[in-house]
């Protein structure tokens, strides 16, 4: 027989909202299982129940969980009311069957990693994490970076008044001609454009920033606007985050 699953649980999973707003949608009584008004957050419920909403029922999908190469030039959002190219643009096929939506976020002019799920639970895991979930960057900056700015990058830098958490980073070339640095940044943060303010804030331009890992998920063998399925072992990974 399936098992029982909490509630609040059950909504997150279905990505009516995180667990914690998902308890006050409950103690509010905007909750019903199977025509009755649920108020107690200890309710389980089955996935096989009649779930409702605010009079909405609530529809259980089977989760997919995808990685895709984000280009620049799309905005990583699910609706755009300016109605610019976004990520979903590159995923219709997908957005035909499943509600998906992106996890976390890439900017506009950022290339790289981007997972892609319809995975509620999941994508309030990692984006609330207390856990250091590492993302891993290909920064293309303007001049030659030392080894006296490299240390004040893995040291922290502060933005708006709070000091960034360490960073790995590694000097991968130094083009004479053009005269950039490439650097490789690991950063288990996730605030707004950090890592093209953590560059500024030390004097160099990011002019090409590709994320090339979120945690165990890379594209590697991808191209630009591809995306596949997540394989299995790294949705558990993902979870044990």
């Amino acid at each position: 027989m399936a098992e029982a699953i909490r509630l609040q649980k059950i909504m997150a999973m279905c990505g009516v909202a995180s667990r914690r707003a998902s308890e006050k949608l409950i103690q509010d009584g905007k909750v019903t299982v199977n025509g009755e008004v649920v108020t107690e957050l200890g309710r389980k419920a089955y996935l096989t129940d009649e779930i409702k909403v605010d009079g909405k029922l609530i529809v259980k999908e089977d989760k997919v969980y995808f990685v895709l190469y984000k280009p620049t030039g799309y905005l990583t959002t699910a609706h755009d009311d300016l109605v610019r190219r976004t990520v979903m643009d590159l995923m219709q096929a997908e957005v035909k069957k499943n509600r998906i939506f992106p996890i976390g976020r890439l900017d506009y002019d950022t290339s790289g990693v981007l997972l892609m799920t319809n995975d509620g639970e999941l994508m309030n895991r990692l984006i609330n994490s207390s856990n250091n979930i590492e993302k891993e960057y290909l920064a293309r900056v303007n001049g030659h970076l030392g080894l006296d700015m490299v240390a004040k990058l893995k040291k922290g830098i502060m933005l708006d008044g709070i000091q960034t958490k360490p960073a790995e980073v590694f000097i991968e070339e130094y083009d004479k001609q053009y005269g950039t640095t490439l650097v490789r940044i690991i950063i288990t943060e996730g605030r707004n454009r950090q890592v093209r303010r953590m560059f500024e804030s030390i004097g160099f331009e990011v002019k090409k920033l590709r994320r090339v890992r979120f945690a165990c998920v890379s594209c590697k063998g991808m191209s630009k606007g591809e995306y596949r399925p997540l394989r299995p072992h790294e949705v558990k990974l993902l979870y044990s985050l």
